[in-house]
């Protein structure tokens, strides 16, 4: 039988194992992610076979080798080489970072990504960022302690949110990481470097002895808009850096080291995702940022180099594989992780989320930019959050001030919303900001409208927490932050073991989106080169942490 052409791509002997007949093992053949699979013609009919000794080139020079020991070889239609979850993404991200695996649990605020889940998340090679949004300075203190106590010098982080209006919050929040020694934030929701931002970066940087300059913090940024990413990717503000070292904060060769580093070597491009969003497409998002990157580490030939991950939509094998495929050093979850038992949300809430499709989500009003229109995404699916918001923010933008709103419509914030008078409301609102920002209630007593908004606000952030803590009484009210990839992950997931929201761990997610995506890459490859492949062979169903980690290590 001659062999010649394009389609033979090597030949192929066995050492152990030989080759079987047929395609319907090729499916397992593929979770075997520490073998080489070969696709075979086996006297005219279709065969693959694992491991095995090939010879690849051209298929005129590898006839010539087989035909001189032609014993046990079969033609090579298509392979696809060993592939296993540690060698996915960057390995200049991983070592940066000390981890095992390029997966990051996203830091959902008001501690919904939990002490649990970090911890979790570091003991297995990979990193979780503590969702400090939200959080009081004692609760972030207390939630660091506990972290450093348990893991030591494993990797974790902290979230470091834009406080829109209340600056010294961000910096209090920044101190208290530098006392600590958390050498790894997540930056969100910031439309401009900040000063607290600069101070944490900068501060402690120095020169090693071999020249090298070592920063001792990093800060991952997550941004989903190319003017923010470029500040990000720049070094930190020469105006920020005078003064901060105006105001003794650090010192002249901090100062001057800070010209040589980018504010963030890691760069989350976040798409349409959970909570704040722009709903950027990741397929135009994602390309647009790795070419910033590679035009930033042209422009400042930094020590080293800069890195992009991938977040929003992440809930699947193939959006796994997907991201991995367009280049992302890492990827970072979000919504899905909300449901794990790990998660610092109510069971309830967790039951909601199981339930989710894809169009359960909707956009709302935010707590925290809420005059200046930010919107986040949460699931409409089981609540009437989002209506309500909607409704509160349409009121503030129409009225100068609730007095001037029908009385009709006021009883009706009142009675269903506020569940108390506006004048109520208020009194409990400035006694919050008494203690957190006092300049906001000398605003309110100044502004009707913005005492409107105040009080809206108070609304809309206690909305989270009673989702959070399963407040029975509030259910219509629940704020829950959610994108579309929570139904793509309940539509994978569907008849597994982690359809329950009871059995799901946020380390086993994790795994099964790692290990799936190996196996669509692998199969994808194979269907680039042959038309021998069943059509499920790329689909995963998630299997047991056990099960899982021996595939991966010795089948």
């Amino acid at each position: 039988m001659k062999h010649e052409g394009p389609s033979i791509r090597g030949w192929w002997t066995p050492e152990t194992q030989a080759p079987a007949k047929g395609n319907h093992g090729i499916k397992q053949a593929l979770m075997s992610l520490n073998e080489s699979i070969y696709i075979l013609d086996i006297q005219g009919e279709p065969g693959y076979a694992r491991g095995g000794c090939a010879i690849m080139g051209d298929p005129a020079v590898t006839l010539n080798k087989f035909q001189q020991n032609p014993a046990n070889g079969f033609p090579i239609k298509a392979w696809a080489p060993a592939l296993s979850m540690e060698q996915l993404g960057d390995r200049t991200f991983k070592q940066r970072h000390g981890l095992k695996y390029p997966y990051i649990a996203g830091a959902m605020a008001n501690g919904i990504t939990s002490v649990e889940m970090v911890k979790s998340m570091a003991h297995n090679g990979m990193m979780g960022f503590l969702g400090a949004g939200g959080l009081s300075i004692p609760q972030i203190e207390e939630a660091v302690q506990q972290l450093n106590n348990a893991l030591g010098t494993l990797p974790f982080g902290c979230n470091l949110i834009h406080s829109h209006g209340d600056p010294d919050m961000e910096m209090a929040t920044v101190n208290l990481y530098l006392q600590y020694g958390v050498r790894c934030i997540s930056a969100a929701a910031f439309m401009r470097i900040t000063l607290p931002l600069v101070y944490y970066r900068v501060k402690g940087i120095h020169r090693e002895p071999s020249g090298r300059i070592k920063t001792p913090n990093q800060i991952i940024a997550k941004v989903s808009r190319i003017e923010v990413a470029r500040q990000f990717f720049s070094p930190p503000p020469e105006k920020m850096v005078q003064a901060l070292l105006e105001q003794g904060l650090i010192t002249d060769e901090e100062a001057a080291l800070s010209r040589q580093i980018p504010m963030a070597q890691d760069l989350t491009a976040e798409a349409d995702s959970g909570g704040h969003t722009d709903n950027r497409p990741a397929i135009s998002l994602f390309p647009t940022m790795i070419s910033l990157k590679d035009e930033f580490n042209r422009k400042f030939q930094y020590q080293a180099p800069l890195c992009v991950g991938f977040a929003g939509g992440i809930s699947t094998p193939e959006s796994a594989a997907a991201a991995f495929q367009m280049g992302a050093a890492y990827i970072l979850t979000g919504s899905i992780n909300q449901s794990c038992t790990e998660s610092g949300t109510s069971n309830g809430v967790k039951a909601l989320l199981a339930q989710a499709q894809q169009a359960d989500v909707a956009m709302a009003p935010a707590a925290d930019m809420f005059e200046i229109g930010a919107r986040v995404q949460v699931l409409k699916r089981g609540t009437m959050f989002s209506v309500r918001a909607e409704k509160l923010y349409t009121i503030y933008k129409t009225y100068p001030s609730f007095d001037a709103v029908p009385p009709a419509l006021q009883r009706e914030v009142e009675e269903k919303m506020l569940r108390a008078s506006f004048d109520a409301t208020w009194e409990s609102t400035r006694q919050f900001f008494m203690q957190r920002n006092i300049s906001e209630v000398h605003r309110a007593e100044k502004d009707p409208q913005h005492k409107m908004a105040l009080v809206f606000r108070s609304y809309l952030g206690q909305s989270s927490r009673w989702s959070i803590t399963g407040d029975p009484d509030r259910k219509m009210d629940y704020q829950i932050w959610c994108g579309p990839a929570m139904g793509a992950f309940n539509q994978w997931v569907k008849g597994s073991f982690l359809e329950n929201p009871e059995q799901r761990h946020v380390v086993d997610l994790a795994l099964n989106l790692l290990f799936g995506a190996c196996v669509c890459t692998r199969a994808a490859w194979l269907k680039t080169q042959t038309g021998d492949i069943p059509v499920d062979a790329s689909g995963f169903i998630p299997m047991d942490r056990a099960t899982l980690l021996q595939f991966s290590s010795t089948m």
